[in-house]
């Protein structure tokens, strides 16, 4: 983040129950909710279409944002979070065996995920993060309540497919690393194509996490499109 507000101007809600963003509804946290929370936060803020990235969940929700309300937005990029939009993505039942310990679960197992997690030293890094992130934030052991929220969101369908990406009037990036598990060049390629104004960006030797690399690529795209379609001054 320190590295795009050299650039622009960032605001990075955390998103509802995550971190200190609570869940008052109780109940599964779906990508349309998130969508519209992202829309909400845009019009309390009196923004004016503001450029929106995301990674990973955050890139179906960028992404959705753009199909829902597409004049919402001024450009989008969608970094590792399309995969979703394949109804039969082969990361739904990865989810579901990381989630829920079994490729058939119908809901979260929060200990098979710390079994899961803790079978590398990355993974378990990353665990001990999320741990921290909304324990710290909203009481011990919260962890586990996250993830029961986020379980359908993760293992299933968010109501939108590749075709529907046709709707997203913004310019938008799809960007993905050549070696990412979850989000195939091919499927990329394929969202790409779906797109009035899109563009592909493929990272070499890259797998599904956020790299200098990516967010280079992330800016160079922004700054071309933050002047609504004109072409912006080279940065220094």
């Amino acid at each position: 983040m320190d590295t795009f507000a050299e650039h622009f101007r960032v605001i990075a809600p955390e998103t509802r129950g995550s971190g200190r963003t609570t869940h008052p509804d109780g109940g599964s946290i779906l990508y349309p909710q998130l969508a519209d929370d992202v829309v909400a936060l845009i019009d309390a803020l009196g923004l004016d279409r503001p450029m929106i990235c995301g990674f990973s969940d955050g890139g179906h929700t960028a992404t959705i944002v753009g199909i829902r309300n597409p004049g919402s937005v001024r450009a989008i990029v969608n970094h590792a979070g399309y995969d979703l939009f394949n109804p039969q993505a082969p990361s739904m039942s990865m989810m579901r065996q990381n989630l829920g310990g079994s490729p058939d679960a119908t809901q979260a197992d929060p200990d098979a995920l710390a079994q899961a997690f803790d079978s590398s030293d990355q993974m378990r890094a990353m665990f001990e993060l999320v741990k921290a992130d909304h324990d710290g934030a909203q009481g011990a052991g919260y962890w586990r309540t996250h993830f029961t929220q986020v379980f359908d969101r993760f293992t299933r369908s968010p109501g939108y497919t590749v075709e529907d990406l046709g709707k997203i009037t913004a310019p938008t990036l799809i960007l993905t690393g050549d070696r990412d598990d979850f989000c195939p060049v091919e499927e990329a390629v394929a969202c790409y194509r779906a797109l009035e104004q899109g563009e592909l960006a493929v990272l070499p030797n890259h797998a599904h996490f956020i790299s200098p690399s990516a967010v280079q690529a992330s800016i160079e795209f922004l700054e071309r499109h933050q002047l609504g379609g004109q072409q912006s001054p080279a940065s220094g």
